[in-house]
């Protein structure tokens, strides 16, 4: 993986949330998602109810997230936001996966049962954007 997407995904294991872009019947649309970085590998956590996971998987999708209201100015880490671009594809995620994302809401949109999805996000390109003090 080239030092860009490295880093940008080194970046994206110190958050849990971020949002994918994807293009639905050539509508462009955000959704938020639940991730993990495992092996260099970027896995995404989505409601299969709401269906955006079909908009993803076979496609590519642009994902990102950052630390903008996190960090703190005096912070040697500083303030930063990913965005990484590749392919998407749906996978069953280990055991040991399952363990780092964490226990799944349990509804969603005011009492809808949540059913996970999960999703494989091969970067082919990345950018990192350094922001300093906003």
């Amino acid at each position: 993986m080239p030092t860009d997407e490295r880093r940008a995904v080194d970046l994206l294991a110190r958050t849990e949330y971020g949002r994918v872009a994807a293009s639905l019947r050539a509508m462009p649309f955000l959704a938020c998602a639940r991730h993990i970085v495992a092996d260099g590998r970027l896995l995404l956590r989505m409601h299969r109810g709401h269906g955006h996971h079909r908009a993803c998987v076979g496609h590519v999708v642009a994902y990102g997230s950052d630390n903008l209201n996190r960090a703190r100015p005096d912070s040697a880490e500083g303030r930063w936001s990913v965005e990484v671009v590749g392919t998407c594809a749906a996978v069953e995620p280990t055991a040991a996966e399952l363990e780092l994302f964490g226990p799944a809401p349990r509804s969603v949109d005011g009492g809808v049962p949540y059913d996970p999805v999960y999703l494989r996000v091969i970067p082919q390109f990345a950018t990192v954007h350094d922001h300093g003090a906003i």
